[in-house]
């Protein structure tokens, strides 16, 4: 139990790691707030509660947004770092991700306008840079499964280079849980493109249509696979040191 919290504690102290659990505990809430809200007439307490944490997740969604004012910088000097990608040895996987860091950039100064119209610092309507700004997240996350789809497939090809080797058991058990990881990701970005196809115009596809549970469901989904890899990351990095 100790070990949970302290475990906890730390994810909270870093900016990365809190943002992760904001975002699991606004889709949570909202997932239950959806499915209470869906009781009958009588249950009045019930559909009380559901409005009341569909109105905390609101609240969340909103902390996350005012925080991402200032992460314009860390990814502009993560692009930076990455360049062209000369370091990556797959030439798909290099346009790839150069094509993903210029649709991430890009949506940071799409999401800050919208939220200053609607926080009426500035006399534009939000409406069209929340739209923007959806299509870049949108983008960004198809381009993420691509590159997923592309590392699975080397990372495939290296498997059966590994399993013909049979020293190389460490490195191909390395190899599968690498696989695990894109598999996940692929997984967690569907969850998330299906709620962007949610927030986009009515009439494209089934933009509108979830219902408040659906879309809380699709982000926990995202948001727990998140957490897992994270956690997973910072016990390979400790089993290094």
């Amino acid at each position: 139990m100790q070990e949970s919290v302290e475990s906890l504690v730390r994810t909270l102290e870093s900016y990365r790691g809190r943002d992760k659990v904001i975002r699991t505990v606004c889709y949570g809430s909202q997932l239950i707030g959806g499915v209470l809200n869906r009781k009958t007439e009588s249950e009045v307490s019930s559909q009380q509660l559901g409005r009341s944490l569909l109105l905390f997740s609101a609240q969340l969604s909103h902390c996350r947004t005012v925080l991402r004012l200032f992460d314009d910088l860390s990814m502009m000097a993560y692009s930076h770092s990455y360049g062209m990608g000369a370091g990556e040895e797959d030439k798909g996987l290099r346009w790839i991700s150069v094509l993903t860091n210029v649709a991430d950039q890009l949506y940071y100064p799409c999401e800050h306008i919208a939220w200053a119209a609607d926080a009426e610092l500035i006399k534009v309507k939000s409406d069209k840079w929340w739209l923007f700004g959806t299509v870049l997240w949108g983008t960004s996350l198809l381009l993420g499964i691509l590159r997923s789809l592309r590392v699975l497939i080397l990372l495939k090809k290296k498997l059966k280079t590994c399993q013909k080797d049979s020293s190389g058991n460490s490195s191909c058990s390395q190899l599968h849980r690498q696989m695990q990881r894109e598999i996940l990701s692929v997984l967690s970005s569907m969850a998330d493109i299906s709620n962007a196809i949610h927030w986009m115009p009515a009439g494209f596809l089934w933009a509108g249509r979830f219902p408040d549970w659906l879309v809380g469901l699709m982000g926990t989904v995202s948001s727990v696979i998140g957490l897992v890899q994270m956690n997973t990351d910072s016990r390979n990095q400790a089993d290094i040191l």
